[in-house]
Formats: C-alpha cells, sequence, structure tokens
C-alpha cells in the first residue's frame, strides 16, 4: 500500500515523521525490512554494518520508513523536509533576535565557548519509543535570553531551523527553564546531521517534537506562534505524560 502523504494524525504520526514524503517503493520498502532484519537477527558485525547503511539511506528517504528501523542510538531518523543542508563549523550561524535590545549571531565557536550544562534524562517521543537516560550537554537556553535582554514586552520564544520547514515555540518561562537547552552534544558526542546538528533544541521535560533539529533562529516574541505539528494536531504544552491524551506519569 502506498501511504498518503496527507494523512497524518496525532495519534500515528512520530516526532518528526515526513508529512509531505513521497510514495514508498516496494523494491525500497522490502530491502529497508531486510536491513531491519539484519539489526536483530545478526552477529554484531553485520548490524553495525546495516547502522551504517540506515544512517545512509535516512539521509536519501524523503518517506520517513527508514525512521522505522532500529538503529545502535535507539533513535529514529525523521525529517519532514524532503533534504535538509548540512552546515559545517565554518558556515553555521545561530541568530538570537526579536523583541531584544541586544541581537546577536552566534558562530558554533562562539557557542562552544560559552558555559555548558549537562542533562541525563529520558528522550520521550510523543508516539511511545523512549531512550532512557540521554546526555545532552549545551547551552541554556536562558543564558542567551539573559545575554540579548530580553524586553517586558516578551512572551514567548519561536524556534526556526535551517531545514526551511520545522518551527517551535515556547512560552518566556518555559523557555527559561534550567532543563532547557541549545545542545551542542548528545551521547558523549558532538550532535551530527541526523540527530539535528550540529545545533539543536533540547527541551528536556517536553515531547521529543518540541526539541527542534537543525536550530538556526531564536526569536522572542509577545505570544507563543504554534509549531509545525501544532498546527497539524499536536498540543502546544507538551509535557511528557500530560498532553496529546496520554495519562501516565512524565518520565523527566
Amino acid at each position: 500500500m502506498t501511504p498518503d502523504p496527507d494523512r497524518h494524525t496525532p495519534a500515528e504520526a512520530p516526532d518528526d515523521p515526513d508529512a509531505h514524503g513521497k510514495p514508498v517503493g516496494r523494491r525500497v520498502f522490502l530491502g529497508t525490512l531486510g536491513l531491519g532484519a539484519l539489526g536483530v537477527a545478526t552477529a554484531p558485525w553485520l548490524q553495525r554494518g546495516a547502522e551504517r547503511t540506515l544512517g545512509s539511506l535516512s539521509g536519501q528517504d524523503p518517506t520517513g520508513l527508514s525512521g522505522l528501523l532500529p538503529n545502535g542510538g535507539g533513535f529514529r531518523y525523521y525529517s519532514v523536509a524532503a533534504s535538509v543542508p548540512r552546515k559545517s563549523p565554518a558556515d553555521y550561524r545561530l541568530t538570537v533576535d526579536g523583541l531584544v535590545d541586544r541581537p546577536r549571531a552566534y558562530t558554533l565557536a562562539d557557542l562552544r565557548a560559552l558555559p555548558r550544562t549537562r542533562l541525563t534524562r529520558d528522550v520521550q517521543c510523543v508516539t511511545g519509543w523512549r531512550v532512557p537516560k540521554t546526555p545532552f550537554e549545551g547551552v541554556r537556553l536562558d543564558d542567551l535570553l539573559e545575554a540579548a535582554g530580553v524586553r517586558r514586552t516578551a512572551k514567548a520564544v519561536r524556534f526556526t531551523c535551517f531545514d526551511g520547514t520545522y518551527t517551535e515555540s515556547l512560552t518566556l518561562d518555559q523557555a527559561r527553564r534550567p532543563d532547557v537547552l541549545v545542545a551542542l552534544r548528545m551521547q558523549g558526542e558532538d550532535i551530527g546531521h541526523d540527530h539535528g546538528g550540529p545545533v539543536r533544541l533540547y527541551v528536556a521535560p517536553m515531547y521529543f517534537y518540541k526539541s527542534a533539529k537543525w536550530l538556526s533562529g531564536i526569536t522572542v516574541t509577545d505570544h507563543v506562534q504554534p509549531g509545525y505539528w501544532e498546527t497539524r494536531g499536536y498540543d502546544v504544552d507538551a509535557w511528557v505524560g500530560r498532553s496529546n491524551g496520554r495519562t501516565d506519569d512524565p518520565t523527566s
């Protein structure tokens, strides 16, 4: 069956599924299922090879199908854009602007030179998959907001991404929490492209769709602007265990 690229509801859509993906061909579908089986049933060296193949496939597969298969980190790969440009340390920029007194564009070197916070929490997707006790390291978002000089009329923060499609928002109070990071490292390594690097947002107490990948812009605003998935039915306040119809206890 060819998936309907326009049919994604909150109950079935993962954190970052491709809402506008191309139809999945039978050969691609069977091939990726075979790679998934390798990851489960073969020797470790073959499993590692399959994981590398999946990582490569995920960068070429706009359908999101490769995101359904296992990989070494326990994460699934998703993008809502057909392709995402890669940013090197030399050409990456993160802008902080909007209702601030001191707008700024940070290079990757600038961000790496700032004081860092390390958090180890469960990563929870709204669709149910979870990666327990995942370490993230980065700059507190509140530190960047403080450096920018947030104006008194500010109420929220909007995030944009260099995939050209994804957006997210937090209230200003949420953004100032100590467990919200502009993340530079994950699981002991610099964040790679497939995981939203070189810089992504990490909102520890919320479902993972709030942790926008490929972060490029932080704009302070006077109201919350619903993000990509919120305009498609997801909760704007995505506290783990307390949103999108889930009633289980929060995991972080």
